[in-house]
């Protein structure tokens, strides 16, 4: 009798063991393919945020030119002519005649230009301080399909020498943005822009040549100073200001605002991360 209770006793011990057994090891492996399956996604995710694709610089280019545009600088100029007084009056016996010039009139001519790109569908640009500085000029921005908007300058900011613009229209291509924090010396940069006021989406290449660089620059009776500009050998000419400074995903990384004169290639750009929540802000204050 106690060796068949003692036989029932262990046959309900190892019972049991075996249903704790399933019951924890059903959990466990829940909870391990729970887990499993978030790793998974986890590096799933980061591959496609730490690695996008990279571009060819003609990729590059066909992606992003559709979001720059030319800025077209145009102010009222006093249009000048030559006329003959005689100096000793009208009624004076002494017929002399003798040149003087004089203003006619006024007319709206272009004097200067730059270059932008758009941050918003609905027409918001960035561009330099100083390729709108003038407050009593009129501005145009030419878009790359020959487009033309009367613009409206929104901000001016000269500790950082960026503008922000808006045009009314619609449906705009945008730029996208990296991250100018993990910018490295060395990589390869393409530079957009309108060069010399004349020739529109002018695309040149190069390097980041430096980094963390401070400048004084300055023109039409204006001086600012930069700090921690990105340093490049694309080629940035007159003209070029305001335009985009691309890294090979695509994305925007610097403004071009300014070029070394005294040198052969040194260019430099504002770091796009030092400006975008001024246009943040600029978006909500245009909704």
């Amino acid at each position: 009798m106690e060796r068949d209770n003692f036989t029932k006793l262990f046959l309900v011990v190892i019972l049991i063991s075996v249903v704790i057994s399933l019951i924890f090891g059903s959990l466990g492996g829940i909870f391990f393919g729970s887990w499993l399956k978030t790793q998974i996604e986890f590096v799933e995710q980061s591959k496609t945020e730490i690695l996008p694709e990279i571009k060819t610089v003609p990729e590059v280019v066909k992606e992003v030119s559709s979001s720059v545009v030319s800025i077209i600088v145009s102010k009222y100029v006093s249009i000048l002519g030559q006329e003959y007084y005689n100096p000793f009056g009208e009624n004076s016996p002494f017929h002399i005649l003798i040149p003087r010039i004089v203003e006619k009139g006024k007319e709206l001519k272009e004097v200067g230009g730059g270059s932008g790109f758009i941050v918003s569908s609905d027409g918001l640009i960035i561009t330099n301080q100083h390729v709108v500085v003038d407050e009593n000029a009129q501005y145009m921005v030419l878009t790359n399909d020959g487009q033309k908007y009367s613009a409206k300058v929104l901000t001016r900011d000269l500790a950082q020498d960026v503008a922000i613009l808006k045009i009314e229209a619609n449906n705009l291509s945008i730029v996208k943005f990296g991250d100018s924090d993990k910018i490295e010396v060395g990589q390869t940069v393409i530079a957009i822009g309108n060069a010399l006021g004349e020739f529109r989406n002018t695309v040149s290449a190069g390097i980041v040549s430096g980094l963390m660089r401070s400048i004084t620059a300055g023109g039409a009776g204006f001086s600012e100073k930069l700090d921690e500009v990105i340093q490049t050998d694309a080629a940035i000419n007159s003209g070029n200001s305001g335009g985009p400074l691309l890294n090979l995903y695509g994305e925007v990384i610097g403004i071009n605002t300014a070029v070394a004169t005294n040198a052969e290639n040194i260019g430099f750009a504002i770091p796009i991360n030092r400006v975008k929540q001024s246009i943040e802000n600029a978006k909500n204050n245009a909704k």
